[in-house]
């Protein structure tokens, strides 16, 4: 029952920071797409703006690679136990990942919108986007060290 719940574990750290990164970058994406209709000068800014909240489904990913090489490591000596541990340490990068990745979206399609009236100030909407980000980090952070406490 270990390997069931730790393999549960990296599952979801690649799939919901992926979901979210997915719904985020489609936020983006569409509002890109209709501003470069008018005015496709800015495709460079947009692009930063719209690979953004891919980061977190990285982020997931790594996690997720993490999660495998410590099941891996530890596959001989696996109890229903450790497999919880495993479980619950994939948790912060999935969760905060993928809410990040959705409300980071959210930011930086109102960043479109500024870049498209104000293309001067397009490093102020990617800073703002930056800022979400920061949780994402801070998700990954904490399943790393979770892991490496196992």
């Amino acid at each position: 029952m270990g390997l069931v719940w730790s393999y549960l574990g990296a599952a979801l750290a690649v799939a919901l920071a992926g979901i979210g990164s997915a719904i985020g970058i489609g936020y983006v994406g569409q509002a890109a797409s209709g501003v470069m209709s008018e005015d496709p000068r800015n495709f460079g800014k947009y692009l930063v703006l719209t690979a953004l909240p891919g980061t977190q489904g990285i982020y997931g990913f790594v996690a997720g690679f993490l999660a495998l090489n410590r099941i891996a490591a530890l596959a001989e000596v696996m109890t229903t136990e450790i497999g919880l541990q495993i479980f619950l340490s994939c948790l912060p990068v999935a969760l905060a990942g993928m809410l990040s990745a959705i409300h980071q979206g959210k930011v930086c399609t109102a960043g479109v919108g500024l870049t498209a009236k104000q293309p001067g100030e397009s490093g102020k909407a990617l800073v703002l986007g930056v800022f979400v980000e920061f949780y994402a980090v801070l998700g990954l952070l904490i399943t790393i060290f979770l892991l490496n406490a196992i």
